[in-house]
């Protein structure tokens, strides 16, 4: 019997009238669970479904254990994208970030992949209760928990075989992608210009699309290419749904829940999406709160004038905007005529506040210290070493697209060899990184060929390098056998096409004359000593007047005193039976 493979259940149709699709899942994906919580070391005696996402095809249960209450969750992308998301979890719990720890297999796996889904468990903090959000306390709360998740994701590297997810690099493209779904709503609105919705849309989605031209020209301007360039370890993980559901208080602290979705990206991104849905949720913007979410941010992930520029930017688009009407496009008439007037209303009110707060905000910058941001460049020399004596290529190559390697047959040590770590109390992102002692072989430090060539010396000071000289490690690399090369004359290398062409056409005509002459001689020839075969048949003895006349014809048939023709190669002789032919 084939395994049931995990798809999006959203399109059911045979769930009991009143059913919401959030709580319920297939039975086989439950029974598909139960099979997968026989891989741990624990006995379950009950299963609660928490939540579930029908379109994409993931739930939650809380399992109660007997090692206590868990979590069980299928994650909904592909396995590859959820080992990500899994070894970042794994990262973080051993950093001491909170959040909350992966339970092993019996095995020691740290997940378990059934119907083309991962699945983890993990354990269930009762304590855990969601901030306030009535109160600009329960923000900043959250808002500190947001930046200290942030501090601890710097440097986390995917494992092996994970497919790495960031959006570090694509904020212009997404941008220029907002821009365009913002002019497919103009099109829309022209297209059904008879609905209630139409009129008001088409007053207003010019100076949205304004704001963000303006907003993708202030970050092309700033120094985001720069940032961008320290890589994405740097810069860590972005949640990218973080809020009042999957940032709650517990013990220390905010625990943060739900990473599968998380991905190396500018971190403070989920503090505009917090700041942003908050003043949308109140209806204004209000420059004390946002100040206050931001400030408590910065306790937790410090803060300089351009990565406040940049939030800056991203809260001066038209995010909200975008994330209200987007959903236009999939059934229009309706939207247009039901549901687009009352989200007007709402985002122009919260319109009517933002500018004067965010230029009022942008100010604030100057209380950050600047941030530096000097890529790292490639060195534009560099010498690529040849293999030594010994066969071993020479440590100390600066190639940047060569890696130290040794192919000798008996390396006399290991390639890398760590230091020992000094013992830190700061974090493992701050922490600097494990010098490597790399063993050079002495004899390999001679200068090369390629280095003298590059230092200036004289041709002639450098010993010529036969191929048969240049030392071949056994086992791992083979010359390829030498062919001999058959020299051609010089006269046929040096003439040229043109002078060839000219001297075959010629010696085609010669040859064609005297092959006709030849060819007619041939043929009188036979004929004469056909009719000499008959008289002797017939034993009648040829007359005077026939003797003559015999004899004349043997005259003419004799070849010509004109000097021989030059010998015709198989070449011509194939073009002169081919125009016979033709």
């Amino acid at each position: 019997m084939e395994q049931y493979q995990i798809e999006p259940w959203d399109h059911i149709t045979t769930v009991s009238p009143g059913t919401v699709l959030e709580q319920y899942v297939p039975p086989e994906l439950e029974a598909l669970g139960r099979q997968v919580m026989e891989q741990y070391d624990m006995k379950v005696s009950s299963m609660v479904l928490i939540t579930s996402k029908p379109d994409k095809g993931g739930a939650i249960w809380k399992i109660e254990t007997d090692k206590g209450p868990r979590s069980i969750k299928v994650l909904h992308r592909h396995p590859q994208r959820s080992l990500f998301s899994v070894g970042a979890q794994e990262y973080l719990v051993q950093v001491g970030a909170r959040v909350p720890a992966l339970i092993p297999t019996i095995d020691g796996r740290l997940y378990v992949e059934a119907g083309g889904k991962s699945w983890i468990v993990t354990d269930w903090i009762e304590t855990l209760v969601p901030a306030s959000k009535i109160d600009l306390e329960g923000a900043a709360q959250l808002c500190q928990g947001l930046g200290e998740f942030h501090t601890w994701t710097k440097g986390y590297k995917p494992p092996a075989g994970a497919s790495k997810s960031s959006r570090l690099h694509g904020w212009i493209k997404y941008y220029q992608k907002i821009i365009a779904k913002i002019g497919w709503f103009r099109h829309i609105a022209e297209a059904y210009n008879e609905t209630a919705g139409s009129g008001p849309l088409l007053q207003v989605v010019d100076d949205f699309e304004r704001q963000a031209v303006e907003a993708l020209e202030r970050l092309n301007n700033s120094e985001y290419a720069n940032m961008v360039a320290m890589g994405e370890p740097h810069w860590g993980l972005a949640h990218q749904d973080y809020g009042w559901s999957n940032g709650q208080m517990g013990p220390g602290g905010i625990w943060v829940i739900d990473l599968d979705g998380v991905s190396y990206d500018l971190p403070f991104r989920d503090l505009r999406k917090i700041i942003t849905s908050t003043m949308d949720d109140m209806g204004v913007w209000d420059i004390t709160w946002i100040r206050g979410m931001i400030e408590a941010y910065h306790l937790g992930n410090p803060f300089d004038q351009q990565m406040f520029e940049i939030l800056w930017i991203d809260m001066a688009f038209p995010n909200e905007f975008y994330k209200h009407v987007k959903e236009m496009v999939f059934d229009p008439v309706n939207f247009l005529n039901l549901e687009l007037m009352p989200i007007l209303q709402r985002v122009l009110a919260t319109e009517s506040t933002k500018w004067q707060v965010l230029q009022e905000l942008y100010a604030d910058k100057e209380k950050y210290p600047l941030g530096t941001y000097e890529p790292q460049y490639v060195p534009e020399q560099w010498s690529l070493a040849l293999p030594s004596e010994d066969g071993s290529f020479v440590a100390t190559d600066q190639s940047p697209f060569f890696d130290f390697t040794n192919v000798s047959d008996n390396p006399v040590s290991p390639p890398f060899v760590a230091a020992e770590a000094p013992a830190a109390a700061l974090p493992p992102h701050e922490q600097q990184p494990i010098q490597l002692q790399v063993p050079v072989n002495e004899a390999a430090n001679a200068p090369s060929l390629a280095s003298t060539l590059i230092a200036g010396s004289e041709l002639s000071e450098v010993p010529p390098v036969g191929l048969s000289e240049v030392p071949v490690a056994q086992g791992l690399i083979t010359l390829a056998p030498i062919r001999p090369i058959i020299a051609a004359p010089i006269k046929l290398l040096v003439r040229s096409k043109k002078r060839r062409r000219k001297s075959s056409r010629n010696s085609t005509t010669i040859f064609r004359r005297s092959g006709s002459k030849k060819k007619s001689a041939s043929r009188k020839k036979s004929a004469l000593s056909l009719i000499i075969k008959r008289r002797k048949a017939t034993k009648a003895s040829p007359s005077k007047k026939n003797i003559g006349r015999l004899q004349k014809q043997r005259k003419k048939s004799l070849p010509s005193k004109r000097p021989a023709s030059p010998y015709r190669t198989t070449l011509q002789k194939t073009k002169r039976n081919t125009r016979k032919t033709a």
